[in-house]
């Protein structure tokens, strides 16, 4: 590709948002064309986000599909579940890949989708996406027009946990997965819970047994074991800006040897995962598409103990979407995302 590729940033506004543009200002093979936020049309980018003054000169517009579709090849969608699905539709009508980093596109089954989410205005788009998890359907997004990026909990738990069920290591009755997330997880838009004096000096679990990231972890490791996988999901706000640590339990059928085996087997080629030999550490992969893994066995109990450290706004969304679309597109999958994390 001589000529860059023309990108746009749908729901630019937003912490996910603004990470896809720093992402892809350091991508050699795109160019941001299109911003758009309708709340916050009219106004330029950089003084939204002042990180890009001297960077980006683009002003916020109102979505308007038709005008999307005529100046980019690829958009991303970085707006809440239920808005993102019509659009999408919409874009990938038109021609344009499609990497959609809201729900809407996820689960596979429509029941699900509806128990979880009270709507389904996106049924049949659904049917056409490909989950985007790289390290496990690298095949599927080759030549991929609608990705569904996946969720920043899933991407940490299933990282941590797909090796050891696909190889029955870890057994998939009474899976509990604990995980903790930064409060730039919530969004933008102020909240009482996320609101800095009432989040700071505490940890809070929130969704609990009912946590709509559920099934989408269900659903991929379902896919992994081959047979119905149900797990106990129990997220917290910690009060941190960013990063994820998600710790996952579950009873052990081999030995800590064997687990760290499946995982460095499973990771050996993958250029965003490493297998580390301690419990990870978010700070370690802040800013970065990577992510940390680890796993052993409490001797005592028989419990298996498997983690996984990302930053959710990069693995856990935004570098994740371009990664995808590296792989949709033929780009080197690691292209824009080759920077270490930022410590301390």
């Amino acid at each position: 590709m001589n000529e860059p590729l023309p990108v746009a940033v749908v729901g630019a506004s937003g912490y996910t948002g603004a990470e896809l543009v720093r992402l892809l200002l350091g991508h050699p093979g795109v160019r941001i064309a299109c911003v758009t936020a309708n709340k916050r049309a009219g106004e330029k980018l950089a003084d939204v986000f002042p990180q890009f003054r001297g960077l980006v000169d683009l002003t916020l517009e109102a979505l308007d599909a038709a005008a999307v579709a005529q100046r980019c090849r690829v958009a991303f969608l970085a707006l809440p579940y239920g808005e993102s699905g019509a659009i999408a539709g919409d874009l990938h009508a038109r021609g344009v890949t499609v990497l959609d980093l809201s729900a809407d596109l996820r689960l596979h089954d429509t029941l699900e989708h509806q128990r979880w989410y009270g709507h389904d205005a996106a049924q049949e788009l659904r049917a056409q996406a490909v989950y985007g998890l790289p390290e496990l359907h690298r095949e599927g997004l080759a030549g991929a027009t609608l990705v569904a990026v996946p969720g920043c909990y899933p991407t940490a738990s299933l990282l941590a946990l797909a090796p050891l069920v696909r190889s029955g290591l870890v057994s998939t009755e009474g899976l509990i997965i604990d995980a903790k997330s930064g409060v730039s997880g919530a969004g933008r838009n102020p909240a009482p819970h996320t609101h800095y004096p009432e989040a700071a000096e505490g940890v809070r679990a929130y969704g609990v047994a009912g946590h709509r990231h559920t099934p989408e972890i269900e659903q991929e490791l379902s896919e992994v074991a081959g047979r119905s996988v149900r797990v106990t999901f129990t997220p917290h706000l910690l009060p941190m800006s960013r990063g994820m640590l998600a710790v996952c339990y579950g009873r052990a059928a081999a030995p800590a040897a064997e687990l760290r085996a499946a995982l460095l087997d499973a990771y050996r080629a993958e250029r965003f995962v490493e297998v580390v030999d301690r419990p990870p550490d978010t700070s370690h992969v802040r800013g970065s598409n990577r992510a940390h893994v680890f796993a052993t066995v409490d001797e005592r109990t028989g419990q298996a103990i498997a983690m996984a450290a990302i930053d959710n706004l990069v693995k856990g969304a935004s570098g994740q979407a371009v990664q995808c679309m590296n792989l949709a597109l033929g780009f080197e999958e690691d292209e824009g995302l080759r920077g270490a994390g930022v410590f301390p």
